[in-house]
């Protein structure tokens, strides 16, 4: 499916749903300048006939309630990938989206031969399989409150587990995006009005949530990619650090294949090993990361990750001499 027909999609559920839709609000949603708003709703007008209007009161709207886009043919490639890709969403998100992406999918299926679209499902289903690992129990109504709140930049009151400290509060956020680390750690990052900054809160420990008719403004200066960058795995910490961490022969295989930072650099070394070095916010998350190498891995720097790392080894044997 093409980027241009998912968004129109989109800015057709948008203009359908109650809220007062305007170039801007649509723009800013559709994470697109207004221009292109305004070329897709001509295109919508043009191409089929959609009965859409603007006004002050209403905003962009439908004249005529029961006009509906036509349906979407898809070849039997692109209905595939959208099989695989609902399996996939599934294995990872659990059944928040199970029984609507399967409804979907199902309608679109209709477009071709029975027996085609029997093929599809039975690869997808016997031949290529996904599993996410260990699973996220979340409560599909908080998951989607979530995604309202998050959309219509709506502030939420929540009750929050913290595992850290074995402890539940309340808690006010101004949601600003939905992070999903990893397929299985859903994450909603926004302003913690408690601690007056931006906090990660998993979403799977919210024990219950209201979305308040009160609206916030994101702060002009919180950049999404920008906030993601120096994050190792999902702890935020208070300012980057220069971390530089040794991997011996054996392990260093395992660390070339993949890229585990965008700052990453890897020296590597005659006999086989490799230093990977990166800056980073937060050093908890990396402790547990290196300590999963066992003897396969040496911190380097800084100081503080070392003593995080000797003071856990340290535990862990005293742990097991007194057993």
């Amino acid at each position: 499916m093409s980027r241009q027909l998912e968004r129109l999609l989109e800015l057709d559920r948008l203009i359908r749903s109650s809220q007062r839709c305007t170039a801007d609000s649509l723009a800013e949603a559709l994470e697109r300048n207004e221009r292109t708003i305004r070329n897709d709703i001509a295109f919508l007008r043009d191409r089929y006939g959609a009965p859409v209007k603007f006004s002050r009161k209403k905003g962009w709207h439908y004249t005529h309630k029961d006009w509906r886009l036509p349906s979407i043919n898809l070849d039997k490639g692109e209905l595939f990938a959208l099989t695989l890709g609902a399996r996939m969403l599934e294995a990872y998100a659990g059944s928040t989206y199970a029984l609507e992406l399967r409804s979907a999918i199902e309608q679109l299926a209709k477009r071709l031969p029975d027996q085609t679209w029997v093929d599809l499902q039975q690869l997808a289903d016997e031949r290529i399989l996904f599993r996410a690992g260990a699973e996220t129990d979340l409560d599909p109504e908080i998951w989607h409150d979530l995604e309202t709140a998050t959309r219509q930049n709506r502030t939420v009151e929540m009750t929050y587990y913290t595992a850290s400290s074995n402890s539940v509060s309340d808690r006010k956020l101004d949601p600003y995006l939905i992070h999903i680390y990893r397929g299985t750690n859903p994450y909603v990052i926004g302003f913690c009005r408690r601690r007056q900054a931006i906090r990660w809160f998993r979403v799977d420990r919210i024990q219950k949530l209201e979305v308040l008719s009160e609206t916030f403004t994101r702060d002009p200066d919180f950049d999404p990619q920008d906030h993601l960058k120096l994050i190792f795995q999902h702890e935020v910490g208070s300012k980057p650090v220069d971390v530089a961490i040794w991997f011996d022969g054996r392990t260093a295989p395992y660390i070339r294949e993949r890229r585990w930072h965008p700052t990453q650099k890897l020296d590597e070394h005659q006999d086989g090993s490799v230093t990977l070095s990166m800056t980073v916010s937060g050093l908890n998350d990396l402790k547990r990361w290196v300590l999963g190498y066992g003897e396969g891995a040496v911190v380097l720097k800084p100081p503080e990750l070392l003593a995080l790392v000797q003071q856990e080894l340290k535990g862990m044997l005293n742990r097991y001499q007194s057993t």
